[in-house]
């Protein structure tokens, strides 16, 4: 048998013995009321633009969290109100791809005091010079805000648009993309871009925040539409709970497509979101 020496340590009285604390884990209710907080200033600063106190906003986020869901929300309340008032519509939305010119329209459109123009989805004027220059232009800061456009166009003279305008209204632009970390060129855009208006960051960072993102919005009413049962919505939650893993997102657009199965189909919806929203597992 070998016998191994042993060293005692002597500790002086005066080193310092630091004792790292456990961090403590969130629980779900904490996680919740968190993320409920970040969305609820992307709800009073979407008011705020709905009051012109907010010019320009940039939304940032990943797909399916609630970045559309939540300003919509806003907007369609205000047009509530605004209707009862025999009041003139006053918020546009425009998703997809939109040129330059297409663009320096749609701000005219919206150019007057109150107006609230949403760009969703419309990245592809981030990759263009001269829509660049004009989204600046409306998102800037600053007390007037003239836009210009220096270029003959038919389209504009057909439509009485003048080639010279000052922008009024309010610009929020949602997207996926993440401003900061972007390197090359379109990072000096995008840096001009936040330094011209607030820019609100909702990335969730875990599949865990995703998930009870989703649960919170669907306690708060996101299936009422559906009209299940309350065990129905247990058990759909239940089950991308148990699955989160294996969808291929974890978004409220998910919880969008299981309640569509499991409306189309009460008692076999578990095979049908297995087959369109799985992701397959390569075999041998």
């Amino acid at each position: 048998m070998r016998i191994m020496a042993t060293t005692k340590i002597k500790v002086s009285p005066k080193t310092k013995v630091t004792v790292k604390k456990a961090e403590k884990v969130e629980t779900d209710a904490q996680v919740i009321k968190r993320l409920r907080e970040r969305f609820d200033i992307l709800n009073d600063m979407t008011q705020a633009s709905v009051d012109g106190v907010v010019r320009g906003m940039v939304v940032t986020g990943p797909p399916g969290v609630g970045k559309s869901f939540g300003v919509e929300q806003v907007l369609n309340e205000n047009r509530m109100f605004d209707k009862m008032a025999g009041k003139r519509d006053r918020f546009q939305v425009i998703k997809g791809a939109s040129s330059a010119i297409g663009l320096y329209k749609v701000l005219f459109e919206n150019a007057d005091k109150g107006s609230v123009l949403v760009m969703d989805d419309c990245d592809t004027v981030l990759h263009d010079e001269t829509s660049l220059n004009l989204l600046k232009a409306a998102l800037d800061s600053g007390k007037k805000r003239m836009l210009s456009w220096n270029t003959d166009s038919a389209l504009l003279r057909r439509e009485g648009i003048p080639d010279r305008f000052e922008f009024k209204g309010s610009v929020i632009f949602i997207t996926n993309l993440k401003f900061e970390g972007t390197r090359g060129k379109l990072k000096d855009h995008l840096d001009a871009i936040m330094s011209r208006c607030h820019y609100l960051d909702l990335t969730l960072d875990t599949m865990r925040d995703k998930f009870l993102r989703c649960k919170q919005l669907v306690a708060d009413g996101m299936l009422d539409e559906y009209k299940f049962e309350k065990k129905q919505v247990t058990q759909l939650m239940n089950y991308m709970s148990a699955n989160k893993e294996n969808l291929r997102e974890v978004s409220l657009r998910m919880v969008t497509k299981i309640a569509d199965l499991m409306k189309h189909n009460p008692s076999n919806w578990k095979r049908y979101v297995e087959v369109t929203c799985m992701r397959r597992v390569a075999k041998g």
